[in-house]
């Protein structure tokens, strides 16, 4: 697993919403699109409830099928908060799964994943001064927790990419922290955690891209989060099943974000693009 990629939390992964949770989130873009343009490199409010890749018991936070629904993703988004705060480097281990690269990619599969990444170096080109991410709707994830590599979300892309996919219009963008900055080095896709390895390889080929899922949380009590012993919980943690995280008075997630994979269209070689 190449180090550099620090686990922000990543990208979101989309359900086939009600038609009014889809309407619901269309009409709260102005407004989510005056809050983004506030928001300052060094400001929080984004902070971890707005973290890529987020796909608890709902496969997209703020979609909630009713209040019950909305307090439990609240008190697990919170729990996914305080795992990740304790994260360091985003690395291979028991708390990730990754699909496996398949045999040589054929010559019709690299030309897909080429165009692929010529769409998308060319579509975000712009970002490359980060103030016109901010302007476009895409937050900053935990901007404060000091990381190798910084994802800039924008919710509504990850929803389109629960349903089409365009190259064009990643859900997150990455960057690395300068000291008068942000420079863009990536992007991110996403798809939803139900979604079969078949489905992945349709939109990226798995010969050429590996796609990832965290898996195996175990949240402890939420009054107890500031003392608990990060040994054993969060995606660093001991604690790998549902019966050794309730021993521990936890609480025990499978699998908490979406399918995630990154690109960075900037380098120069292929493996170096599609590397994870």
């Amino acid at each position: 697993m190449n180090m550099r990629r620090i686990l922000p939390i990543a990208v979101f992964a989309i359900t086939s919403l009600v038609l009014a949770g889809a309407a619901g989130k269309l009409a709260a873009r102005p407004q989510a699109s005056q809050q983004s343009q506030q928001q300052k490199p060094g400001d929080d409010s984004g902070n971890m409830q707005n973290m890529p890749g987020m796909d608890m018991d709902h496969d997209m936070p703020g979609m909630k099928m009713g209040q019950g629904a909305e307090e439990k993703d609240q008190q697990t988004e919170h729990g996914a908060m305080d795992a990740m705060s304790h994260m360091h480097h985003h690395q291979m281990g028991p708390h990730m799964y990754m699909t496996k690269l398949r045999a040589t990619a054929t010559p019709q599969e690299w030309a897909k994943a080429d165009e692929i990444a010529s769409q998308l170096r060319e579509s975000i080109e712009k970002y490359k001064d980060y103030h016109a991410a901010l302007a476009d709707n895409y937050r900053i994830f935990a901007p404060n927790l000091p990381q190798s590599e910084y994802h800039f979300t924008n919710y509504y892309n990850g929803f389109l990419e629960s349903f089409t996919f365009d190259p064009s219009r990643p859900t997150s963008l990455l960057y690395k922290k300068t000291k008068t900055g942000y420079e863009l080095i990536g992007a991110m896709y996403t798809m939803p955690k139900r979604v079969s390895e078949e489905q992945l390889n349709e939109r990226i080929p798995l010969s050429i891209a590996q796609w990832h899922l965290h898996t195996k949380l175990c949240v402890p009590p939420r009054g107890e989060r500031v003392s608990a012993d990060w040994t054993k919980f969060g995606l660093q943690g001991s604690i790998l099943t549902k019966d050794a995280c309730t021993e521990a008075g936890g609480t025990f997630y499978p699998v908490i974000f979406g399918w995630m994979v990154h690109v960075y269209p900037y380098e120069d070689s292929r493996e170096k693009i599609w590397n994870q």
